[in-house]
């Protein structure tokens, strides 16, 4: 991690000392650095890191970075891993161009891996961007599909970077290419988990536990898998945070009355079970590999990512 550490200060650096610090704006605050992580960890599966694995983990903790400039200014964030947004900082012009940059160094990185690492970088790179298309807009649909359309959401929007994360791991760390197969099968499972975790902390977490505003989900008018639970309920005590989840919440006051009613309400259990589901697919996956401690660090790294939301 301190070698991804070194290469990504080197690649977000430039000429220009206002593009520099605007770049490195979100790098530097920290963060889990979980995507860059996770293919360290699935290398280690097959003969361990080398130089293009730490390369793939930078490409795609840049691929990341670029989304967190264009998610604060989507949602008009304030906070982000504990500091002052790019968007609060620099305006959303500026945050929304510093996003591109950092996929455009991202894909150069990439580039130097070969041709196949590039084609992943794009597929994966038309999976999120779709994904995140589709949460914007979330269709009207019945609850019996609704949260089968949201894990197909999420699939795409944060699933797919999490699986290339693990793919591109397998890929240079020389696994064979079954191997690459249940890491990359596995990596999209973890990366549903890593989500749904992430929604649960946007209704549960404090912002100065979690490092960012909390509600932010709410406030969009956004219906994650608790509030899709909650749509459920028949019951008549229901009917205010029923009201209040139906579209955007602009007032403040209101945004807390509904994060209040959403902590109180058994749909946060249905969401932490529905979670706690996903993440045993995602160890099932990794089942089918040899055992060791490598195997081991990503069945523990599962658990860590689930139990966020407890």
């Amino acid at each position: 991690m301190t070698r991804v550490a070194v290469r990504l200060e080197q690649v977000v650096d430039h000429g220009d000392p206002f593009v520099a610090e605007a770049n490195a704006h979100l790098a530097r605050a920290g963060g889990k650095r979980f995507r860059p992580l996770l293919t360290l960890l699935a290398s280690e599966v097959g003969q361990g890191w080398n130089d293009d694995v730490v390369d793939a983990a930078v490409g795609v903790e840049l691929t990341h970075l670029a989304s967190l400039y264009h998610d604060d200014v989507m949602d008009e964030a304030e906070l982000r891993r504990g500091v002052e947004s790019a968007n609060a900082r620099y305006g959303n012009a500026t945050a929304i161009l510093v996003g591109d940059l950092l996929f455009g160094t991202a894909s150069a990185v990439v580039a130097g891996l070969g041709a196949d690492a590039v084609r992943i970088q794009a597929e994966t790179f038309i999976r999120l961007c779709a994904g995140q298309i589709r949460d914007d807009r979330q269709p009207t649909v019945g609850s019996d599909e609704a949260v089968a359309a949201y894990l197909g959401i999420l699939a795409d929007k944060t699933g797919a970077l999490i699986a290339t994360a693990a793919r591109y791991g397998a890929m240079f760390g020389g696994c064979d290419e079954g191997t690459v197969r249940t890491l990359t099968e596995f990596g999209e499972q973890l990366g549903v988990v890593f989500q749904l975790a992430d929604d649960l902390l946007d209704v549960a977490s404090e912002a100065d536990a979690s490092g960012k505003t909390p509600g932010t989900d709410l406030r969009e008018g956004k219906a994650t898998l608790p509030v899709l639970y909650a749509r459920t309920s028949t019951d008549p005590a229901d009917a205010r945070l029923l009201e209040l989840t139906r579209g955007p919440i602009e007032d403040p006051a209101e945004l807390d009355e509904a994060l209040a009613l959403l902590r109180g309400h058994r749909a946060m259990g249905q969401a932490r079970e529905h979670t706690a589901r996903v993440a045993a697919r995602a160890r099932g996956a990794l089942a089918e590999l040899p055992q060791g401690p490598a195997v081991d660090a990503l069945m523990a790294l599962v658990d860590g990512v689930a139990d966020r939301s407890a």
